[in-house]
């Protein structure tokens, strides 16, 4: 823990935002303590939860603006908790906090939908600051009146509107669907399996090409007039949604 000159536990998160709500699931009691004890003493409420079935029940029934999550934990992996709590929760952030720390294994728990990625053993000071980014990020999202905005494009989640260059772009229900789901996973490429189970609720048919069909649909309204594209297709992927080439 950082301390400044007098010995005083250096707050870099109170003052900066609300307090908030952290859910850390982490099977290593002292690990566990050590980050609750931090994270209070930084303006945060925390839960701990020593196990993947735990950490589940507690992340999909209760609102947190964070989730620091270990990967080897027991009876559902972070890996896999990871993915349990995006797909119902896509915009919470989640830390994942682990002894593995190749490259492989970075990128396997980024593709898992972490938001980013910290090694054992680390400096609190570190995590705080991780925590702070990730956060602000979440909160300018939440702050914005309910709406998902990817570079000029703009989704109202309340009138069911999508405005892109100050126009009103008409969708269907459906087309709709589509576009939240991509704009909620923006910088992530999702797969035609990904898109027909979170869109149309069913499993992935591979003798049609509905979601090909919809993906051009959505294209032509609200890329074609646009020098600056924002789905692309990642051959053999699937789509990505974002506004870097």
């Amino acid at each position: 823990m950082e301390q400044d000159s007098s010995g005083q536990i250096v707050n870099y998160l109170s003052g900066s935002m609300e307090k908030l709500k952290v859910l850390v699931v982490e099977d290593e009691p002292k690990v566990s303590a050590f980050i609750k004890t931090g994270l209070e003493e930084n303006n945060c409420d925390v839960d701990i939860a020593y196990d993947g079935q735990i950490g589940e029940k507690l992340a999909l029934s209760k609102d947190y603006n964070i989730i620091i999550l270990d990967i080897i934990i027991p009876y559902i992996n972070g890996l896999e908790l990871c993915k349990k709590i995006k797909s119902n929760k896509p915009d919470i952030p989640i830390l994942m906090l682990t002894a593995l720390g190749t490259t492989d294994d970075k990128v396997t728990g980024l593709d898992s939908g972490a938001d980013d990625y910290l090694v054992k053993p680390f400096e609190f000071k570190e995590l705080l600051a991780r925590i702070k980014a990730l956060t602000r990020r979440a909160f300018t999202v939440s702050e914005v009146a309910n709406k998902l905005k990817v570079a000029d494009l703009e989704l109202d989640l309340n009138k069911k509107v999508a405005i892109r260059g100050g126009k009103i772009i008409e969708l269907t229900a459906k087309e709709y669907s589509l576009l939240e789901y991509f704009m909620r996973n923006k910088g992530r490429v999702v797969s035609r399996i990904d898109i027909s189970e979170k869109v149309w609720d069913i499993n992935f048919d591979t003798g049609t090409n509905v979601v090909d069909v919809y993906v051009n649909i959505l294209r032509k309204k609200i890329d074609k007039e646009f020098p600056n594209k924002l789905i692309h297709t990642r051959v053999g992927m699937g789509y990505i949604f974002t506004n870097e080439e």
